[in-house]
């Protein structure tokens, strides 16, 4: 993935300037900054979903495709929030099968694949459960298993460990992370936090 010239813009003051940078496939990019940095705007302008009063210019192509003018739902970025915002009238399987592109077709085949997600994060037998059972650690999983179901070729994790207490956070970065680097999947982090960027491994931008 690679941002281009990317200015981010709010009446009467910028906040990001000509950022141009390289984000090879199973690289991870963090993002840091203080509140109001620009740093959440930067992965709506990624996903196409910055609003006004913000205004941005530059581009962004992913995977030879460039993606300004692009509605979010073509662009195959997956995101991931502070907020696992999972859907409370669905089942675990629910929630997966919502992120399943439409060329898994049949429920059958649909359900099996999620199955299989599950087992290789060792959530088996978990199909079933309601959300509102799962522990922090475990809807984290299932929130991130949904963005990946969709078979996103960029993933934005928009300060994704915030709310889990050190021990889950360590293990879901690595859980995260990991991915990243196996898939191939280029990945923009936000965080404040240093160690989120250590453990990321990658170049570090500041929006300080």
């Amino acid at each position: 993935m690679e941002l281009r010239d990317v200015c981010i813009r709010l009446p009467g003051r910028s906040l990001i300037e000509g950022l141009s940078i390289t984000v090879p496939p199973g690289e991870v990019l963090t993002v840091m900054g203080a509140s109001g940095s620009g740093k959440s705007s930067l992965l709506a302008f990624i996903g196409g979903f910055l609003n006004a009063p913000f205004s941005a210019t530059g581009e962004v192509v992913l995977a030879g495709r460039h993606l300004a003018g692009m509605p979010a739902h073509e662009r195959r970025v997956g995101i991931l929030f502070q907020d696992d915002l999972l859907f409370p009238h669905l089942s675990v399987a629910g929630n997966l099968m919502f992120g399943l592109p439409a060329s898994v077709t049949g429920r059958a085949a649909r359900l099996q694949t999620v199955e299989q997600a599950l087992i290789d994060t060792d959530l088996a037998g978990f199909a079933t459960r309601d959300p509102a059972t799962l522990s922090g650690g475990q809807r984290a999983r299932v929130a991130l298993l949904r963005t990946l179901l969709s078979q996103p070729q960029a993933l934005l994790l928009d300060e994704p460990f915030g709310k889990l207490d050190a021990a889950l956070r360590d293990d879901f970065r690595r859980f995260v992370f990991g991915f990243a680097r196996h898939a191939g999947v280029p990945t923009v982090l936000v965080t404040h936090d240093a160690a989120d960027a250590a453990a990321a491994g990658g170049p570090v931008v500041s929006l300080d």
